[in-house]
This record gives C-alpha cells, sequence and structure tokens, in this order.
C-alpha cells in the first residue's frame, strides 16, 4: 500500500481529521484529479462531475478538521479513489 493509499484511508476512516496535514489533503485532491485555484490562502478545488466546490486553508501545517470531513463526504458521495486501482 503506498502513501497515497494510506493518506486516502485516513480521510475517508475519519478517525483523525485533526491529524492530516494540509499539503496531504491538497496533494490527495490533486491525485483526483481536481483542478485548483489559489486565491491568497485558499485553495479552491473543482472537478467536472462534481457539483460542489471544495475551498480549503491551511491551519498552520494541519489542514481544518471540518475541512477534511467535506472532502471525505465528496469522496464517499461520489466514490472517488474507491475504485481506482
Amino acid at each position: 500500500m503506498g502513501k497515497y493509499d494510506k493518506i486516502l484511508q485516513k480521510i475517508i476512516y475519519g478517525r483523525s481529521d485533526a491529524n492530516i496535514l494540509f499539503l496531504e489533503l491538497r496533494h490527495i485532491l490533486l491525485r483526483l484529479d481536481f483542478q485548483e485555484r489559489i486565491r491568497g490562502d485558499h485553495h479552491i478545488f473543482t472537478k467536472q462531475g462534481v457539483v460542489e466546490i471544495l475551498n480549503i486553508q491551511p491551519l498552520g501545517a494541519m489542514a481544518k478538521a471540518y475541512q477534511v470531513k467535506q472532502v471525505r463526504q465528496i469522496i464517499v458521495r461520489y466514490r472517488l479513489g474507491l475504485d481506482d486501482d
């Protein structure tokens, strides 16, 4: 299991939302083919076929727990990354 898979599992299981690094969350979204636009410290992610727009900001080096939860909901709802490989 690669680093990408471990981070994705960590996000999906939701046991440690406050312990996800911002760069890891950003990397996951980019690996899932989201398009990124940056405005200040706001990283705005969109993806064709996904209605919701994700807007995440770092809290120091960490991702905000509620934003990790939002990302998890999108991953589960659209089954992103779950059927890969």
